[in-house]
This record gives C-alpha cells, structure tokens and sequence, in this order.
C-alpha cells in the first residue's frame, strides 16, 4: 500500500461543520464545532485514517 501524507487542518474542519449546520438548520456556536471538529480528528486517528 502506498503512503501519502495527509495535512489536517482542525480549523477547516470546523469551519466547514460550521457552514454544513447552518446550511441544515443548526446555529452552532464557535466552541460547539471545534469540539465537533476535535472529535472528528479523534475518530480519524481511532480510524488508522491518520497517525
């Protein structure tokens, strides 16, 4: 299997669950989706998806 690196930015992360809510109805704050954010590093890592 090849490697390729991977460069995860928590901060587009957040921005992009931020823009994604709002577009379903949702109002999150800004602390709501960098938790959001952090736990969707978290399961990516829990995943193997990135070391």
């Amino acid at each position: 299997m090849k490697e390729i690196e991977v460069f995860i930015d928590t901060e587009e992360i957040a921005e992009f669950f931020f823009q994604e809510l709002i577009k379903r109805g949702y109002a999150p704050n800004e602390e709501e989706v960098e938790e959001i954010a952090d736990i969707t590093f978290d399961y990516l890592i829990a995943k193997s998806i990135i070391e």
